[in-house]
């Protein structure tokens, strides 16, 4: 079996100025990086293009979001090929803050992460339980959930990574212990075995969110089924430059 090739992607969520901006691709581009990492940043769309100028060619670029179709009455959204157009090569699909803030259901999701991938972009599809559904002994379930209209939608895995993201842990400073997190990603890649096939759960990635940082992306890193990261904040400091090389 190959190995899995480590993937961190950085979600700027609604931050950042074209000077901000420039200044992180500037830290990012002097940095020694991992060739061995994928490595993806994901600014709002706005700056999406202004950003793929600035960038190395070793990083690539992200939208945050995007709907099923190519275009039409849809006002203020996306389509896939909108953000292929201006540089985009990756989609982040189901964020937490998507299905949450949003309302965004599993099926919604799923419809665009089909549409995404049938329009050519990779897809970063984002699962994770709250805290209540945790606490209540439901991780497995809805995280199987979800990934089941994911998967009843998807043709092909090459372009897909799969980002576990608790969403207690997200923006909240408290992180899933490696053991934590390491427990759901080998569940999902059990049960993606059963679902799928087994070459497909020894192939996809499976990254990890949830306040991550420079201070525990190493021993995150050293799980066997934890293949990356998609970071929040600390993609915005200089400390992403460690998380991506968490794994060396």
């Amino acid at each position: 079996m190959a190995a899995r090739k480590f993937f961190v992607g950085g979600n700027w969520k609604m931050n950042g100025s074209k000077a901000e901006i420039k200044s992180i691709v500037e830290t990012l581009n002097a940095a020694p990086l991992n060739d061995q990492t994928d490595i993806v940043v994901s600014p709002p769309a706005c700056y999406l293009e202004f950003t793929k100028g600035l960038l190395s060619s070793n990083i690539s670029t992200a939208g945050q979001n995007c709907y099923k179709v190519s275009k039409g009455a849809f006002t203020g959204d996306l389509s896939p090929q909108m953000l292929a157009d201006v540089g985009a090569d990756w989609v982040i699909l189901g964020h937490s803050e998507r299905r949450n803030v949003f309302g965004e259901d599993d099926q919604l999701i799923a419809e665009k992460v089909e549409f995404a991938l049938e329009s050519g972009l990779g897809v970063i599809a984002c699962i994770g339980e709250k805290l209540e559904e945790r606490e209540a002994g439901e991780t497995e379930s809805v995280v199987f959930r979800q990934m089941a209209a994911i998967v009843s939608k998807v043709k092909s895995w090459d372009k897909v990574v799969v980002a576990y993201e608790p969403v207690w842990a997200i923006g909240t400073g408290k992180t899933a212990s490696p053991q934590q997190a390491q427990e759901v990603h080998a569940q999902l890649r059990n049960w993606l075995k059963e679902k799928v096939s087994e070459s497909i759960s020894n192939s996809v990635r499976i990254i990890y969110g949830g306040s991550v940082t420079g201070g525990n992306c190493k021993e995150l890193a050293k799980e066997t089924d934890i293949d990356g990261f998609l970071v929040g904040g600390a993609s915005l400091k200089p400390e992403f430059i460690e998380i991506i090389n968490a794994r060396t």
